[in-house]
């Protein structure tokens, strides 16, 4: 068979958590600064049919796509790396595989066969590989395989790669991302984990191309050729990774590496232009040189993993950089916060976001974080959960009413400031039936909100079931807190802000999932610029 598109493949052995979602992010980056149209895409081989169910500390944050899609938050690193939108085609589960074959078979689409995992299961996953290759947009495909080789989970995927690696002979290649560990103990580098890892792929019938080694030293030529002579892959083919300062510096890494002209090579593709990455650059220079800091205080109920925000913690970065400005990020635990310790947690930050989140865990440590924010001054940033719970505070401790809540909290509480969205009420599932993608928001003038924007019209990416009460909103205006954001067909609010507070918004949307490297979110870009003020 011949494919105009081409695909790369990216497993991983060893151990998982190597950072697959950062070298393919960073090899689609060298790419399309070649001229070449790339897309990533994620196989997650647990059997949820999307990570939107999954508690932050199973999988860290749940990504949302412009159409909706909850996704792993590999996709989050592809965004910001490449500043192209992905989709729902840009990651499947095996939930969402067997779904749909078992949809197939009741419907009787298999004509009677006995239904298995090699065709039917495979074929599946191979379709969907193609999903993308087959739209035309783009030239390259690279297809992160999610996991490590060898996990009983993942065995459909690596046959469905070695099927397509035979039926596409020369349009499809695979890196095979290993760990070298160092034994301090014997004060060497150990290359025999890499060479077990390759022998299971081996014995899947998979022989990588390319391999891709994390490291923490660097691998000499001499360990370079011992590793190429027992993985059956040439010297230039194995690729140094070692532990970066940011994982911004990667592309760059792979580039000193060569590691996508290997991949041009194995292809046979053409060389195109050398990648020049002058923004690219020019963004790590002011990232590692910063002017000025803040301290910034991130209220959330899952900072145990750093990965539950892992786009809230990027977007920072970004916004940090547009500022010139390095952002100290002191990550509170909203169940330990309290009236009494709050002064001393968050005493001295020059601006609190209030992070997004469900249930009834730590809200009333997020409620306390607004309250000291509004009545300190501190440049405030709600999102979602964040907006919502500076609603209930304003409503209690400035409209005078003790029992206004969220029902989804507190049903029967007598001012439902925070209300089930309508569409919402009869639905009894919970995977992917929440308000989610992307929806235009009408901006007021004369905002914090329309300053950072500088245009009426936005739109942007949500995931939530609950939204701000209208009943109550003459109310609030009446006594301080606006609405100044607002969906121009349903009328539902949006984003509320305080005018007589320095900077105070909260958002009800997913600001950070639209935040990258080429374009920082102008909502971060103007909380920090305002925690910057604050702070002078």
């Amino acid at each position: 068979m011949s494919n105009s598109t081409k695909y790369i493949f990216v497993t991983g052995g060893v151990a998982s958590s190597l950072g697959k979602g950062i070298i393919s992010a960073s090899l689609a980056k060298l790419l399309q600064a070649r001229g070449f149209s790339t897309t990533i895409q994620k196989l997650d081989p647990y059997i949820n049919v999307d990570p939107g169910t999954l508690n932050p500390y199973e999988h860290g944050e749940c990504f949302v796509t412009d159409d909706g899609a909850e996704t792993d938050l590999d996709l989050g690193h592809y965004e910001r790396f490449l500043n192209v939108n992905t989709s729902q085609a840009n990651n499947v589960t095996t939930g969402r595989i067997y779904q749909s074959v078992i949809e197939k078979e009741r419907r009787g689409d298999y004509l009677g066969k006995t239904v298995q995992v090699i065709p039917h299961i495979t074929d599946e996953i191979k379709e969907r590989i193609q999903i993308l290759g087959k739209d035309g947009k783009y030239d390259i495909v690279i297809t992160e395989i999610g996991g490590t080789v060898g996990d009983i989970e993942s065995l459909p995927y690596v046959e469905a790669v070695r099927q397509m690696n035979w039926e596409f002979e020369n349009d499809c290649i695979v890196i095979h991302l290993t760990l070298v560990p160092y034994l301090a103990a014997a004060g060497e580098l150990k290359t025999k984990p890499t060479q077990h890892s390759v022998k299971q792929l081996l014995e899947l019938g998979l022989q990588p191309d390319i391999l891709c080694c994390r490291t923490e030293h660097d691998l000499d030529l001499t360990l370079r050729r011992k590793i190429a002579k027992f993985c059956n892959v040439s010297p230039n083919a194995v690729i140094e990774s070692k532990d970066a300062e940011s994982i911004y510096d990667v592309p760059l890494l792979m580039q000193e590496e060569e590691l996508d002209m290997v991949v041009l090579e194995k292809l046979q593709l053409p060389r195109k232009n050398t990648p020049e990455l002058t923004n690219w650059k020019e963004f790590l220079t002011t990232l590692k040189n910063p002017e000025t800091e803040v301290n910034i205080g991130l209220v959330g109920k899952y900072v145990e993993l750093k990965d539950s925000y892992k786009s809230i913690s990027e977007a920072f970065i970004h916004g940090g950089v547009a500022n010139k400005c390095k952002v100290n990020v002191k990550w509170i635990h909203s169940e330990k916060l309290t009236s009494s310790n709050v002064e001393e947690q968050l005493g001295g930050l020059d601006g609190i976001l209030v992070a997004p989140g469900f249930g009834s865990r730590g809200i009333s440590g997020k409620i306390t974080a607004v309250k000291f924010a509004r009545e300190n001054k501190v440049p405030f940033f709600g999102i979602c959960l964040g907006m919502q719970c500076a609603v209930i505070e304003y409503a209690r401790n400035v409209l005078g009413w003790d029992d206004a809540h969220t029902v989804e909290i507190s049903d029967d509480c007598a001012y439902p400031v925070i209300n089930l969205m309508e569409e919402q009420k009869n639905i009894s599932e919970m995977g992917g039936t929440m308000r989610l993608g992307s929806y235009a928001c009408k901006l007021k003038s004369k905002t914090n909100i329309y300053e950072a924007y500088n245009t009426e019209i936005v739109n942007e990416r949500h995931r939530h079931r609950y939204e701000f009460n209208n009943e109550y909103l003459e109310e609030f205006e009446k006594n301080g807190m606006i609405a100044t954001g607002r969906n121009p067909e349903t009328g539902l609010v949006e984003v509320v802000e305080i005018p007589e507070h320095p900077w105070f918004v909260g958002a009800q949307f997913h600001p950070e999932y639209k935040s990258t490297v080429q374009n920082p979110h102008p909502l971060f870009t103007a909380f920090i610029g305002a925690a910057i003020k604050n702070k002078k």
